[in-house]
């Protein structure tokens, strides 16, 4: 596992803010394939979106059923399904039978009580837990920073997943944050943004600069897992 945390740029919607996040070095970029929310794309053109991309692509989805989770992911030829809903067990395993992709399921954490209900029904059937900041009538983390003990959560997460971290990250606070969370992904979205849905070039390379001078300094004890083998060289 890396020696610093990766960083995925979500929420992406326009071909120049892809370019650049992938020129940058970007590990992971996310895109918003359900419908109903602010950045969401449709399949054609996230398909476009992606063309000729190196770092890798993250499908966002919210309670599909598995053919469409299925299809989205297929069009933007996606590493890893993102499930930010309250798919179950059943469907989740599903997708892992569909295809070669991880998954990451996303924890809206207002307690402790939520990542352990969350980690209890799927801990066993994901790659990756995304815990998030809770904002009350938000899918999202709506930019609200993960408020609880990080030691806490590193004792409720299982030690073979991936920890991503997210909400209301900046790169004034990035460096804070991960020294605190200690996480093995740093995902932002409004943090490098200058307008809803558009990505600020400076944010975007002053948040990738700052992640990558980041060290992990307690690394956690994980048994061996396919994300290198999908991140390769880049």
């Amino acid at each position: 596992m890396a020696d610093r945390p990766l960083v995925k740029i979500c929420g992406l919607q326009r071909r120049e803010d892809v370019l650049l996040a992938d020129e940058l070095g970007a590990d992971f970029l996310g895109f918003i394939l359900s419908a109903g929310f602010s950045r969401t794309l449709p399949l054609r053109k996230a398909r476009s979106l992606v063309e000729n991309i190196q770092s890798s692509k993250v499908a966002v989805l919210v309670d599909e059923n598995p053919a469409y989770s299925v299809t989205a992911a297929k069009e933007i030829r996606a590493a890893i399904l993102q499930l930010h809903g309250d798919e179950s067990p059943a469907v989740i395993k599903e997708l892992r039978n569909r295809g070669d992709w991880l998954i990451w399921k996303v924890i809206r954490a207002k307690s402790m009580d939520d990542i352990h209900r969350i980690v209890d029904a799927c801990g066993n059937l994901v790659d990756g837990f995304l815990v998030e900041g809770w904002k009350k009538g938000v899918i999202g983390g709506g930019g609200a920073k993960l408020d609880l003990d990080p030691r806490g959560i590193h004792e409720l997460l299982p030690a073979e997943t991936q920890f991503i971290l997210a909400g209301g990250l900046t790169h004034e606070n990035v460096a804070e944050a991960a020294a605190s969370f200690q996480p093995d992904i740093l995902d932002v979205s409004s943090g490098v943004e200058s307008l809803q849905g558009r990505k600020d070039p400076e944010l975007m390379q002053h948040f990738i600069e700052m992640a990558r001078v980041i060290q992990k300094q307690e690394p956690r004890v994980t048994s061996p897992s396919p994300l290198g083998d999908i991140l390769g060289e880049h």
